[in-house]
Parts: structure tokens; C-alpha cells; sequence
């Protein structure tokens, strides 16, 4: 079947605008609940959400549809969404849900569904309930209706769980960092973690408002955060993004370090250690060349997925790898989580400078990137560009005359409607070229 309301990561769009509406939201609440409720007996979710206004209308209305079919609720308040995985499996509950648009702007928002493992859905559950949220269903008698109660201590449940990601014998003790927590989910939780293991912490981004979330701050904007790092003198900067599941390092000049240089450094260590389970690290096809050559160099591997670090993790899943991610930061350690989490994923860089007395910079460019290009094209909703006779003859074109040196990914983005034309060339003039003759035609055609 089509899907409708799912991409690549849960339900999302604009706040008070189809799916995110409070009627919708409503019928989702319902829907996941069916699916979840087995039979009679005692059942429970529990919801985590960021600091956008919306979060508090879309709370609600899932609330009441998961009790109107019998589901007790358990109200997190804000909370990363690793937290929500975690607390999810943690509190035994039948599923969880983290009311989140990420790195998006303030007038979005979304819907992230955890089965009782702490995991992320499957395609095929996620289908299954937009069967039933078109379809409806039944509700539970009154008896049977659910109950909501709100928990205090979600937060302190998760930073206790973060810091045993953190190896026992080391401390924080003289380094000085700037943590960006993007005036999102993490803007209590990550400095409390940096200074309870002993770090003094300068933090940014930490006065939401519900609508500041992701503005010039955070992940995706980490200008604030570098020149924080340089005015204080800093020795490392964390940038998360509003639900904390990405992260951006920072080094003591302000030089930003994404997710694929943190992820080569991490399965390096794990590697040299003998944690890094098959050799082997899971990374999106979004990953730079740099880091595959990077990795064969070292004698390690690299398995490549679909864009989302759901299909990351279904990966590791499927064949018991322990580490993984994608170039934006999400760091995904088995060993610790269920999903990206950017605060413990900096742990792993913090636990690496404390053990080697390295300074930042001498950690966080681990390989020489290959150069790439990303250009995002706006289509208009319902188009198919990518199937044009014209753009598929200039993305053949663009592939003939990159040959050896370089690679094309142009995909539709699973959040919003946007063609994402992609290339990576050792000759940065044919890159730019090619990538603009290809978004030209896309833009033409959507």
C-alpha cells in the first residue's frame, strides 16, 4: 500500500496542517493502540516530546485516543528522543512516542512510534496501523477506558542511563564545553550529564519558548555554538538538534566534525579494542567516500542503507553490528541505545580526548573527505520528477562523465517535498557542475 502518513522517520508536517492536526493525531493515538493492545489486560505507552508549542495539542490528542482504546498513558514532558526508547523498554511499556519534528523548524512537528523494545517500528507495522487509522475500529467499553498519568522523573531516569555510557574510571575534570542543546529536547539533560561527570559546561541554546527550537542554533546551525567554543576557549563543542538524537563536535577552533568523521572515529577505537562486532560499520549511502576508504584502509567494512537511521539500525539488527549512523549525526551504539543519541555518542569523543590526551582537533578530522555537493530542490506536493525522461537523461549524463571518480545519489526526501540531488567528485569543478545541470532539470520538471 501507499503510505500516506509514514516516512522516513514517523509522521510529520506543519502543525495544524494535515497529518499534524489534533483530529489526526487523535485517530493515530487510536490506531497505534489497536495494534499494540493484545487482548484484555493492563497496557501502556508512554509519550516524550520536544519544546514546540504544537507539542502540547498533539500530546493531548494522542493521549486521548490511545486511552479511548484502552491504553494507560504515561507523559514524559520533554525529553531526547533516545530517552522515549529507552524508557520505553525500561517501563515494559507496549509502545512508545516522541512528538518531534528533529531538526525542523518550530512549525512542524511529528509523530515517532517505539515498539516495546525500545525500536523503532518496522515498514510493515507502520503500514499496518495506516490501515487502521483510514479504517477506525472499536472502542473499549468505559471500564476499560485508559488512564494518563505524568512521570517527574523521566529526565533523571536518562541522564542516570547516559552516564554509564561513560567508562566509570574517567572524569571530565579541566575540560571546558560548550553544549548547543538547540532550545530543544536535551536543554536540561545534556549539561546536567557534562557537569555531573565534572566538566565545566557553558551551555547554549537552553531558553526554549516553544518556538525558538532549531533557530540559528543547534545541529543544523552551529555557528552560535563555534563561536562560543572561541570566545571562551573552549576545548570541545556539542551540537544537538531539538529532539537530541544528532550530534555535531566541534573542536577548540570552532572546526565542525559531523557525523561521518564521529562514527570513524568511534569504530576505529571499538575496532582496536575488540568491540566493533563483524568489523564492521552501517552507514547510510549518504556517507562520504572518504570514510569506505577510510575503512578498507583499516581492514574494516562498510555496509551501506537506505537514507533514516531506521533502516540503519534494522541493519545492525539483521546482522549484529554494534555501531552505526548517518553523515547528519545520528550515532547509533547497540551496546548503549536502541537509536541515535547525540549526547552519548559525544560521550564516546569525550571518553576518547580524556583516554589519549588528545586535544580535539587532533581527533575529529579522522579522514580526508572526497568532495560533495548536496543541493535540495522545492517540487510541488504530488509531483515525480525523478521520472522525467529529461531528468533521468541528465543524472545518466552526470554518472557517465563522473565515471571512477566519483558517485550520484538523488533521492525524494522522506520528510518533505524536496528532491535531494547528491554527488561526491575529486574534481570539485565537474562536481558542481554536474550537480547543478541535474537539480536544473529536476526543477524543470517538479
Amino acid at each position: 500500500m501507499s503510505r500516506q502518513y509514514f516516512g522516513t522517520d514517523g509522521i510529520r508536517g506543519r502543525a495544524n496542517s494535515e497529518p499534524m492536526t489534533a483530529a489526526t493525531a487523535l485517530a493515530i493515538g487510536a490506531a497505534a493502540g489497536r495494534y499494540f493492545r493484545h487482548g484484555r489486560g493492563t497496557h501502556r505507552a508512554v509519550i516524550g516530546k520536544d519544546t514546540r508549542r504544537s507539542g502540547y495539542m498533539l500530546e493531548t490528542a494522542l493521549t486521548a485516543g490511545l486511552t479511548s482504546v484502552g491504553i494507560d498513558v504515561f507523559l514524559l514532558g520533554p525529553v531526547p528522543t533516545p530517552a522515549v526508547g529507552m524508557l520505553t523498554r525500561s517501563m515494559r511499556a507496549d509502545l512508545g512516542i516522541m512528538i518531534s519534528a528533529s531538526h525542523n523548524p518550530s512549525h512542524d512537528n511529528g509523530i515517532k512510534f517505539f515498539g516495546p523494545d525500545g525500536f523503532k517500528l518496522s515498514d510493515e507495522a507502520e503500514a499496518e496501523i495506516e490501515t487502521q487509522i483510514e479504517g477506525g475500529g472499536p472502542l473499549v467499553e468505559p471500564d476499560q477506558i485508559g488512564r494518563a498519568t505524568r512521570i517527574d522523573d523521566g529526565r533523571g531516569r536518562y541522564t542516570e542511563f547516559a552516564k554509564t555510557a561513560f567508562p566509570k574510571k574517567l572524569r571530565l575534570d579541566g575540560l571546558k564545553i560548550v553544549v548547543d542543546c538547540a532550545n530543544g529536547a536535551a536543554y536540561k539533560s545534556a549539561p546536567e550529564v557534562l557537569w555531573e561527570l565534572g566538566a565545566e559546561v557553558i551551555p547554549v541554546g537552553v531558553r526554549p519558548n516553544g518556538f525558538n527550537i532549531n533557530q540559528d542554533c543547534g545541529s543544523t546551525d552551529t555557528r552560535t555554538a563555534a563561536e562560543t567554543v572561541v570566545a571562551h576557549g573552549a576545548d570541545l563543542g556539542i551540537a544537538l538538534d531539538g529532539d537530541a538524537d544528532r550530534v555535531m563536535i566541534l573542536d577548540e577552533t570552532g572546526r565542525v566534525a559531523d557525523g561521518d568523521q564521529l562514527m570513524a572515529l568511534i569504530a576505529g577505537r571499538w575496532a582496536d579494542e575488540g568491540r566493533l562486532a563483524g568489523n564492521t560499520l552501517v552507514a547510510t549511502v549518504m556517507s562520504n567516500l572518504g570514510l569506505e576508504r577510510h575503512l578498507e584502509g583499516r581492514g574494516l567494512s562498510l555496509m551501506r542503507t537506505a537514507v533514516g537511521d531506521r533502516y540503519v539500525v534494522e541493519a545492525m539488527r539483521a546482522n549484529g553490528f554494534n555501531v552505526g549512523g548517518e553523515q547528519s549525526g545520528h550515532i547509533v551504539m547497540r551496546d548503549f541505545v536502541t537509536t541515535g543519541d547525540g549526547l552519548i555518542a559525544a560521550l564516546q569523543f569525550l571518553a576518547a580526548m580524556v583516554e589519549t590526551g588528545r586535544r580535539a582537533s587532533e581527533l575529529a578530522q579522522v579522514f580526508e573527505t572526497v568532495p560533495q555537493l548536496l543541493q535540495n530542490v522545492r517540487v510541488a506536493a504530488g509531483t515525480a520528477p525523478l521520472q522525467d525522461a529529461a531528468v533521468q537523461a541528465a543524472i545518466a549524463e552526470g554518472e557517465a562523465r563522473f565515471g571512477d571518480r566519483g558517485r550520484l545519489l538523488i533521492r525524494a526526501s522522506g520528510t518533505e517535498p524536496l528532491i535531494r540531488v547528491m554527488g561526491e567528485c575529486e574534481d570539485e569543478a565537474l562536481l558542481a557542475e554536474v550537480v547543478r545541470s541535474i537539480a536544473d532539470q529536476v526543477s524543470k520538471a517538479g
